[in-house]
């Protein structure tokens, strides 16, 4: 078996026609690394679809509070609760966030999830606070976390070299900034979001969200002189050509790889 991203979801916010971007990591051995969750319990058919089970999930990284990457993990921990007071559930639940976060995550989860569940969390669901420039070890994979500096909401990325030696960065869900250069440049793989083709900025308006372009993300993938970009929390209004569309733009600014996933779509790192 060898490494691989499991995009489990692609759209930004508001889509309906994907789900809200969020993604796996599954290592040679199987086991997994959650990053964000959506915003529902939409995330647990889109991980029944990839067949990743819950009770082999132990760690989750949330990037920042927005709906659309938060709440998908109060269901998960009540779905986990549940496995672990069932005796099905081995070992513990790590789930990472910035520092701000742990306490957000805290309070919707005991307004929502029932006190014998909840009762779980600080047992064996153990909220990790980060601080800009943590370093954590995550099944075999030393990840460090770094503060994008978000005018919006406080959000982390993060960057980690993989098993196979290449190195994988996540910006988070906003465009890259100067500051992150040391833990973007040079990346094999690099994830970034791209709101909709640059032809269509004057309807999608991404500048006015803090968002990309597919023209912006490809530019800058040259620029940091990177292998592969990854592009996704997009619109979902080109849904079915997206993939072709993306890929047309982005090969006019950017040599690499260029991957355009669809929900569910597996990558090989």
């Amino acid at each position: 078996m060898k490494e691989q991203l499991i995009a489990l979801g692609t759209g930004n916010a508001t889509v309906t026609k994907c789900f809200n971007t969020c993604f796996a990591i599954q290592d040679e051995q199987g086991r997994y690394f959650l990053i964000d969750t959506g915003g529902g319990n939409g995330i647990l058919a889109q991980l029944e679809k990839a067949e990743i089970p819950t009770d082999e999930i132990h760690h989750i990284f949330i990037t920042h509070e927005h709906t659309d990457h938060l709440l998908g993990v109060i269901w998960l921990i009540r779905i986990i609760a549940t496995s672990m007071k069932q005796g099905k559930y081995e070992g513990d639940l790590k789930i990472y966030c910035h520092s701000d976060l742990v306490e957000v995550i805290r309070t919707i989860a005991s307004l929502t999830v029932q006190p014998k569940f909840f009762k779980m969390v600080g047992e064996r669901i153990l909220l990790i606070p980060l601080e800009d420039g943590d370093e954590q070890q995550i099944l075999d994979y030393k990840v460090k976390f770094f503060d994008i500096r978000s005018d919006k909401a406080k959000q982390y990325g993060f960057t980690t070299t993989l098993n196979n030696g290449k190195k994988l960065t996540c910006c988070g869900d906003e465009p890259y900034q100067e500051h992150c250069y040391e833990y973007a440049v040079g990346s094999d793989w690099l994830l970034h979001e791209a709101f909709c083709l640059y032809d269509q900025r004057d309807i999608f308006k991404p500048y006015e969200k803090c968002h990309s372009t597919v023209k912006d993300t490809c530019e800058l993938a040259t620029e940091l002189g990177v292998k592969n970009v990854i592009m996704w929390h997009t619109e979902d209004e080109n849904i079915k050509k997206r993939k072709s569309l993306y890929k047309k733009e982005g090969r006019k600014y950017f040599k690499g790889g260029i991957y355009v996933p669809y929900d569910l779509e597996r990558i090989e790192l």
